[in-house]
């Protein structure tokens, strides 16, 4: 199929339906584990009877574990409650083709209870709550993602069956910024590549990365949602294609002990208008006061807000000095050794965050960003001297090391509860305490290599 236009027209859609070319519409939202989850639908139903009306979920969709087990303990859903139904609201801007799948489009949606009222525990209702923060006082958000992966010559069912142990990656070696490296596995990824235009994305280029067979695809920057939505459909639609072909790839923040996957997020605030409130030219550093406030926000609240950028016990692996993932929480102008690196000048000047990984779901990262910059702006925070240097060797306040401080950080943060709402604060918190739960119970290889025959 032909690149088309993003977003699908209804019209459109509609047209392509009555004549065969469509038969599928699958209705997805995400998870907190920013997962798709959904239905896929005859097209014909979904013009009938979905497109204005939505479809159903049950609530429990935004309270499970990564297994989709039922979890106590959420107010949101549970024996309790009944498990009711949520309803998937279509969001028709987001419509488009998915051409890895044969007469298929694909429609995300919001969470809304049966009187059309937000499910506030939703990901893409939290980023939108802020987004309307911003927009009242002037602002939009223009966001990038930068996901890496890690790519192997194993189906996803042989990896499963070897237990991910001895998994072939697609490069022997570091093919960081090789065109040999990255022409060896050309046409899986360009395959990935056009596919992601064709389903309305704006993709930039690619390279290969540290780890064995770790490349990344780069997308053009947006507006906020529409990254964070394009950043969903990618991560499915990449690992969906993949399986296609025979390969097997994987998002996950530490896979061994080499470099992780990150997932560098890039944002500015502008104006509604379009003017680059962040930017001012005659400043030794390109910002002006709020752009400065802007990045103060993002300092004081980066260890309460962990949990949004690194969600997992596995995330916290990242972060090591010299590792290209950061520990100390500064800033600097082009400086990738800080958390947070300013980049560009005027029109392109964006802070980027580096600490989330490739595990991280980028509607409560962006959303976090975004309330982290308001209260800057607000309290008119004042800035710290840019750092010069190398900030790991730094002895300075720390990225968490765990999932439990990134946790205890969140639970007993009073700018968190009041910034993101009760409901949602205590939502995200049970999520990690179910996770640590789960993993505080594991027998890992490592106790069993160390502690069989030696202890």
């Amino acid at each position: 199929m032909a690149a088309v236009s993003f977003p699908l027209s209804i019209d459109a859609l509609t047209k392509d339906i009555k004549e065969g070319r469509i038969d599928t519409v699958i209705v997805a939202i995400t998870d907190m584990q920013g997962r798709l989850q959904g239905k896929r639908l005859h097209g014909d139903y979904f013009l009938s009877d979905v497109l204005n009306h939505g479809t159903e979920g049950c609530n429990y969709l935004v309270a499970v574990d990564i297994d989709m087990n039922t979890v106590q303990g959420y107010d949101i859903s549970s024996w309790d409650t009944g498990y009711g139904d949520m309803v998937m609201k279509i969001d028709p801007k987001t419509m488009r083709y998915v051409d890895w799948h044969e007469g298929t489009a694909l429609v995300l949606a919001d969470l809304v209870d049966h009187h059309d009222n937000p499910i506030p525990e939703s990901p893409r209702q939290i980023l939108k709550k802020q987004l309307k923060r911003l927009e009242d006082m002037g602002m939009v958000a223009m966001v990038g993602t930068e996901l890496e992966f890690i790519m192997f010559e194993d189906t996803y069912e042989e990896a499963w069956n070897k237990r991910y142990h001895g998994l072939i990656p697609v490069n022997q070696y570091n093919v960081d910024y090789s065109i040999i490296g990255t022409s060896r596995v050309e046409p899986i990824l360009r395959r990935i590549r056009l596919s992601m235009v064709n389903a309305g994305m704006t993709v930039e280029s690619v390279k290969g990365e540290c780890n064995l067979g770790q490349h990344e695809i780069a997308f053009k920057y947006t507006d906020a949602l529409a990254t964070c939505d394009h950043h969903v459909v990618y991560k499915t639609g990449a690992k969906e294609i993949a399986a296609q072909d025979g390969y097997a790839l994987t998002f996950m923040a530490k896979f061994n002990e080499r470099e992780g996957n990150s997932c560098h997020i890039h944002l500015s605030f502008r104006g509604i208008d379009g003017s680059m409130v962040l930017a001012d030219d005659n400043d030794p550093d390109g910002l002006s006061e709020i752009g400065k406030q802007y990045i103060a926000g993002q300092l004081a609240h980066m260890r309460e807000l962990s949990i949004m950028y690194a969600p997992t016990v596995n995330s916290y692996k990242r972060y090591s000095p010299g590792s290209f993932a950061p520990t100390a929480i500064k800033w600097g102008r082009d400086n990738r050794t800080c958390s947070y690196r300013l980049v560009g000048h005027g029109q392109s000047l964006r802070v980027e965050n580096r600490v989330p990984g490739g595990d991280v779901n980028p509607y409560l990262a962006v959303a976090g960003m975004i309330a982290a910059g308001i209260d800057g702006i607000e309290k008119k925070m004042t800035l710290e001297p840019r750092f010069d240097g190398n900030a790991y060797a730094l002895e300075t306040d720390r990225v968490p090391n765990t999932l439990q401080m990134a946790r205890d950080l969140w639970v007993n943060s009073a700018w968190a509860k009041e910034a993101f709402g009760e409901r949602v604060h205590k939502h995200y918190a049970h999520m990690v305490d179910t996770d640590l739960a789960q993993f505080n119970k594991a027998v890992t290889d490592f106790e069993l290599i160390r502690g069989f025959e030696r202890y």
